[in-house]
């Protein structure tokens, strides 16, 4: 019964599994515990289960401290046994939602996730789906599979959508002080799945499924297509002789009208690469073309080109080329201080620079081995050798480096990422 659900969850006695224990699901996980709930983890990687019940941590964001605490207070388990399913009142899914070649959305993990919850749906369950994903997902896939069971959703079972706002590495907003949109396919599954997230955050309800999965998309098209004109404008500032960086601090100054962005490498993550292409996708099968999303992914995934065209001109003015010179890469992860090497524009450029046969080498202290071109790259142990190499190439700014003695001690430093911006010197190339 709807009651009995919602009192189980207003008294914390909702047992509550997370299916996918990554960035976002353990973060989620965790939160749900320390708020009183028992949680139970569902992976199918077995070696994320054996951390997790040995109390520690993989994820930079949380402390095996607090995993410890958890596990140790019966609070917070894990388990690559899917029929725990069964035994839950609320089940939320945290699945990967990758692109196919064909920038296709890939919901298999999705499909999978709900084939392990409709072989375990019992009545009276909550089942939550976090995955960005397109428009239409929860209501068009996810509930059809789960009434296969026999049981009505609204009526036997719950099913809301509520997208992830999790920020690696973000020490200011983080999952317990950042809004969540919850929507339901029915009023009974939005106030429910409110109830949840309410224990720890604040909650903004909107009318259905499908608007809450629009508003994940908006949210990275957004920083996607802001992106780009930054981007953009780092091309043209090239062109004009100007700084953009300079151009972009002034702008920032605006305390009205003006959102600061900054250029890069590339983009990034498991969402601003990916996201775009899901609503693009979308609404190429309702027959319209989404003009501004296409044309910010191209502009985004030339940039790793125009990072080595630019590299290859400063190795030029060295009288120097890209072949056979010695390159040290500093930073592979998609952003700074992550171990999240996913959708990492450094690959890119990296696979670039081999293909023009430089003596490629990489430090990130995040990052301890890289495939590229099916070449496996190890990280420099550390980087108190820097002068041996041609040229430095900033890709991943992680505030452990220090970029004053990088540039005292390189002979080129390409800098796409700003970090070397309180420095003043004839061997740093900015983006």
């Amino acid at each position: 019964m709807y009651k009995e659900l919602a009192g189980k969850i207003e008294r914390k006695q909702a047992k509550i599994g997370v299916i996918g224990l990554g960035y976002v699901g353990l973060p989620l996980a965790v939160e749900l515990a320390k708020k009183g709930f028992a949680v139970t983890g569902l992976e199918v990687d077995a070696k994320k289960v054996e951390n997790i019940n040995n109390k520690k941590s993989y994820i930079g964001d949380i402390s095996t401290a607090d995993i410890k605490e958890l596990v140790e207070a019966k609070k917070l388990s894990a388990t690559t046994n899917f029929k725990a399913i069964s035994k839950l009142d609320v089940v939320i899914i945290c699945v990967p939602t990758p692109l196919r070649k064909s920038k296709d959305p890939d919901v298999s993990y999705i499909v999978s996730a709900t084939n392990e919850i409709k072989d375990n749906l019992h009545k009276d369950q909550l089942i939550i789906l976090e995955s960005t994903t397109y428009p239409g997902t929860t209501k068009e896939l996810v509930l059809p599979m789960l009434e296969e069971t026999g049981l009505k959703g609204g009526k036997d079972f719950y099913l809301a959508f509520s997208p992830e706002r999790i920020d690696p590495a973000n020490k200011k907003f983080t999952i317990a002080n950042t809004t969540k949109v919850v929507g339901g396919i029915c009023d009974k599954s939005t106030k429910l799945a409110c109830q949840v997230y309410g224990s720890f955050t604040k909650v903004h309800e909107v009318s259905s499924t499908q608007a809450a999965e629009m508003v994940k998309l908006l949210e990275n098209t957004f920083r996607a297509v802001n992106i780009a004109l930054v981007n953009e404008v780092a091309l043209m500032c090239d062109r004009l002789g100007l700084s953009v960086w300079e151009v972009i601090d002034a702008s920032a100054t605006k305390p009205f009208g003006f959102m600061k962005f900054t250029p890069g490498p590339g983009i990034g993550g498991h969402c601003i690469p990916l996201d775009p292409h899901y609503l693009s996708w979308k609404l190429k099968t309702l027959n319209f073309y989404s003009r501004f999303i296409e044309l910010a992914g191209e502009i985004n995934s030339k940039m790793p080109e125009y990072v080595v065209e630019k590299l290859a001109d400063a190795l030029n003015e060295k009288s120097k080329s890209i072949k056979n010179s010695k390159i040290l890469v500093l930073g592979v992860a998609y952003k700074k201080d992550v171990a999240d090497l996913r959708e990492s524009p450094a690959l890119d450029v990296m696979t670039l620079l081999l293909k023009k046969q430089a003596k490629l080498s990489y430090y990130d202290s995040y990052i301890p081995t890289v495939k590229i071109a099916n070449k496996m790259l190890k990280s420099e142990k550390n980087i108190s050798n820097i002068s041996k190499y041609d040229a430095v190439l900033i890709l991943t700014d992680h505030t452990n480096i220090d970029y004053a003695d990088v540039v005292k001690k390189s002979k080129l430093v390409f800098d796409t990422r700003n970090a070397t911006k309180s420095l003043k010197s004839a061997k740093v190339v900015r983006i």
